[in-house]
């Protein structure tokens, strides 16, 4: 089930985030930033357990996706394309109109699903990525 991020759910979201990403985001960056009413924040649920999440920074009509992160052992099954697709949703009913993200030029997989949802390639920020240094690929997805 895919629904709204809960304060309950931030101590699961950040131990994958933990175990997923070398600058991992804290407990308390998360209950910060969903306090904020333009940003959304969004997981997928089974079984009690947070299988996958990413959230939504809104400024005026853009919203940058961030957080995007599915357990590794739950991978492959289509939730990031499911709910990217419902972050989408939502975000546009919050009247965003488009849509951007940073994703590492090595992480091939990410890069698929964004395509298949529709974002496009727009630039590139150099050395973006720390943990190791890496550039990414800034992507936009407009309504």
């Amino acid at each position: 089930m895919i629904r709204k991020m809960r304060i309950m759910d931030v101590e699961q979201v950040a131990a994958i985030e933990k175990e997923i990403f070398a600058d991992p985001w804290s407990e308390q960056s998360f209950q910060h930033s969903m306090k904020v009413p333009q940003n959304l924040y969004l997981v997928v649920e089974e079984n009690d357990k947070i299988l996958a999440y990413c959230g939504l920074w809104g400024v005026a009509e853009e919203g940058q996706i961030c957080n995007v992160a599915v357990k590794e052992e739950e991978r492959g099954r289509g939730l990031a394309t499911m709910m990217l697709s419902e972050l989408l949703k939502q975000g546009s009913e919050m009247e965003i109109k488009a849509f951007t993200l940073e994703v590492r030029v090595s992480n091939a997989s990410a890069i698929h699903v964004y395509k298949k949802l529709g974002f496009e390639t727009a630039g590139v920020r150099k050395n973006y990525y720390t943990k190791p240094n890496e550039d990414a690929l800034i992507m936009w997805y407009y309504l």
